[in-house]
C-alpha cells in the first residue's frame, strides 16, 4: 500500500501540471481573440458578439486558472467546467466568424478536446466531444435553415466524428502515459526500498566495502571500511588522493585476493576487488571488500589455545626419545671401562640433554609471549651487536657472510629480548642454509611507509620448497636433524606479541623472511 499511494499522488500531480500548461494556452488564446481577432479575419459576421464572447472567455480563463478555484471546486470539476466553457466560447466565436468555414475555431476546438483528454476523466472527455458535436451541428443547422449548403453537413459530420476520435485517442494516450508513470514510480519506490535495505546490510557488514566508479571516485563506503583504513572516505572523493597505495593495489591486483597492510593504522587486511555493472571491456563500478585479517588471527589464536593439549602431547613424545637415549647411555656407562666408549656415551648424553634444554627453553619463551615490554630498539646497532655475538670466536670470513643495510636512524618498537630471539632464529637458519660466501646473508630495513618498518632477512641458499611453505611455521616441523622444530613457530608468536608480523616472502632463490612492525623514527 505504501508504494501505491505515492504512485497515485504522482498521477494527480501529472494531471495538475498538464492543466497548468493548458490554462496558459487558454490564456494566450483568449488574449489573442481579444487583441487580434479582426487581424485574423475572425468575427466578421458579428464583431460585437465576437468581442463580447472573447472578453467573457478571457475572464473565465482568469477566474478558473487560479489555484483557489481548484481548492474550492475540486480538480475534476474545474477541468470539466473549463472544457465546457472552451467549447461553448469557441462555438459562439465560430458562429460570429462565419460558421464552420472559418476554419480556425474548428482547429482550436480539436486542440481543446485533445487537452481535455489529458486532464479529464473518461466520461467527461466523451461529454466534451458530444457537446462540441451538438454545438457544431446546431450551428450548421441554423445556417442551413438560413440558406446554407446541404453539402456542409457531410464535412461537419466528418469533423464531429473527428471530435470523438481525437477525444478517445487523447484519453487512451493519457491513460497509457499515466500507467507508465505509475509503473515507473512504483519501480522507483521498490528500487529506493531495495537500495535502503542494501545500504543497511552494507553498513552492518563486518567487512569494509568501498564502491568506486569508473574514474576511481568513491560512490559508497561503509563505516567499517573507514575504521579499518583509519581514514575518512567521503562520497565523491578520489581514492587515489586518500590512499594511493590501496588505489594502486586495486588496479594491480584486479579480482585477485591479497593480504596487505593498508591504511594509516597499517592493519593486516585481505583486499578483494570485484568489477560490476560493466559490459565487455567497460567497467562502471569497482567494489572493494576489506576483511580484517587481524581479527581472523585472533580467532586463530583461540584455536591455538584449544590445540595446547595436542602441543603438550607432542612435547611429551619429543622429550621421551632423548630421555630414553640418556637413560640407556647412562646404564651402559656404568658397565663400560673403555675410555673411547665412555667418551662416546657421554657425548650422547650431552647432546640429548642439550636438545631437551633447547626444547624447554623454546616452550618457556612461548609461555612468556604475553610479557612483552615494548622498547625503542635502534636496528643498526642492535643487529650489528647480535651478529657480533653470533660470530664470537669465529674468523673474519665468518663475519663477512652477513651484509647489514640499515640506516642509523631506523628503530623498531618491540621487546628487546623477544626481538633478539626472533632474529637469532632467523639468522641461525640463514647461516645453516647459505652458501657461506661474503654477503650471502643480507639484513636490510625498509621504511617507505611512515611509522612502519619492514626488516628483511634473506640468504642465497636453496630456499623453502613449495610443499614446505605452508608448514614452515607449524610447531615441531623441521628439516634439520638436530632441530626442535619450534624456532620459527616461537619467532612468529613473539612477533605477534609485539604487534609485528613475521612472514615468508614469496619468490624463488634463498629463504626470505620479513618482520613488519612499528617504527618510532
Amino acid at each position: 500500500m505504501n508504494a501505491v499511494a505515492p504512485a497515485f499522488d504522482g498521477l494527480e500531480q501529472t494531471r495538475r501540471v498538464s492543466l497548468r500548461y493548458l490554462n496558459v494556452f487558454r490564456l494566450i488564446l483568449a488574449g489573442l481573440f481579444v487583441v487580434a481577432g479582426q487581424e485574423l479575419n475572425l468575427g466578421g459576421e458579428s464583431p460585437r458578439v465576437f468581442l463580447g464572447a472573447a472578453v467573457v472567455y478571457l475572464t473565465a480563463v482568469l477566474l478558473l486558472g487560479f489555484p483557489d478555484a481548484i481548492q474550492r471546486l475540486g480538480f475534476d470539476r474545474v477541468a470539466a467546467l473549463q472544457g465546457v466553457i472552451d467549447i461553448v466560447a469557441l462555438a459562439v466565436l465560430m458562429w460570429a466568424s462565419g460558421g464552420y468555414r472559418s476554419g480556425v475555431p474548428l482547429l482550436l476546438m480539436t486542440v481543446v478536446l485533445a487537452g481535455s483528454g489529458l486532464v479529464s476523466r473518461e466520461r467527461t472527455v466523451l461529454f466534451h466531444a458530444a457537446l462540441a458535436t451538438v454545438l457544431v451541428l446546431s450551428e450548421n443547422t441554423w445556417r442551413f435553415i438560413s440558406g446554407g449548403w446541404p453539402a456542409d453537413f457531410f464535412q461537419v459530420g466528418i469533423a464531429c466524428a473527428g471530435f470523438f476520435a481525437i477525444a478517445v485517442i487523447a484519453r487512451l494516450l493519457a491513460r497509457r502515459a499515466q500507467a507508465n508513470e505509475a509503473l515507473a514510480r512504483r519501480r522507483g519506490a521498490e528500487l529506493a526500498s531495495q537500495q535502503a535495505i542494501n545500504e543497511r546490510i552494507i553498513r552492518d557488514l563486518q567487512d569494509g566495502v568501498i564502491v568506486l566508479d569508473a574514474e576511481g571516485r568513491i560512490r559508497h563506503a561503509n563505516a567499517r571500511a573507514s575504521n579499518l583504513l583509519g581514514i575518512d572516505l567521503p562520497e565523491g572523493a578520489l581514492l587515489s588522493e586518500l590512499d594511493a597505495f590501496l588505489a594502486a593495489r586495486t588496479v594491480e591486483r584486479g579480482r585477485e585476493d591479497s593480504l596487505t597492510r593498508l591504511g594509516r593504522a597499517r592493519r593486516s587486511l585481505r583486499c578483494r576487488t570485484v568489477e560490476a555493472g560493466g559490459d565487455g571491456d567497460t567497467v562502471i563500478y569497482t567494489v572493494i571488500y576489506l576483511s580484517d585479517f587481524e581479527e581472523i588471527q585472533r580467532q586463530i589464536q583461540q584455536l591455538k589455545l584449544a590445540a595446547l593439549g595436542r602441543l603438550t602431547a607432542s612435547m611429551a613424545h619429543e622429550i621421551r626419545n632423548p630421555l630414553s637415549a640418556v637413560s640407556q647411555a647412562a646404564e651402559l656407562l656404568l658397565d663400560e671401562n673403555r675410555r673411547d666408549m665412555q667418551a662416546r656415551l657421554v657425548r650422547i648424553i650431552n647432546d640429548n640433554a642439550g636438545r631437551i634444554e633447547r626444547m624447554v627453553r623454546d616452550v618457556l619463551a612461548l609461555g612468556r609471549r604475553d610479557e612483552a615490554l615494548p622498547d625503542t630498539v635502534p636496528l643498526n646497532e642492535f643487529v650489528g651487536g647480535l651478529v657480533d655475538q653470533l660470530c664470537l670466536g669465529c674468523g673474519e670470513e665468518e663475519r663477512r657472510i652477513f651484509q647489514i643495510d640499515i640506516a642509523a636512524d631506523v628503530s623498531f618498537s618491540a621487546d628487546r629480548t623477544h626481538l633478539q630471539q626472533i632474529l637469532v632464529n632467523l639468522l641461525d637458519n640463514a647461516r645453516r642454509h647459505c652458501s657461506g660466501a661474503p654477503g650471502s646473508i643480507r639484513i636490510r630495513a625498509e621504511t617507505d611507509t611512515p611509522g612502519v618498518v619492514i626488516l628483511h632477512v634473506s640468504d642465497d641458499g636453496p630456499g623453502v620448497s613449495e610443499a614446505d611453505r605452508a608448514k614452515i611455521f607449524e610447531p615441531f616441523f623441521t628439516s634439520h636433524p638436530k632441530g626442535t622444530g619450534l624456532g620459527l613457530y616461537i619467532a612468529r608468536e613473539l612477533a605477534e606479541a609485539n604487534g609485528a608480523v613475521l612472514e615468508l616472502a614469496p619468490g624463488e632463490g634463498g629463504a626470505h623472511f620479513t618482520l613488519t612492525g612499528r617504527s618510532t623514527s
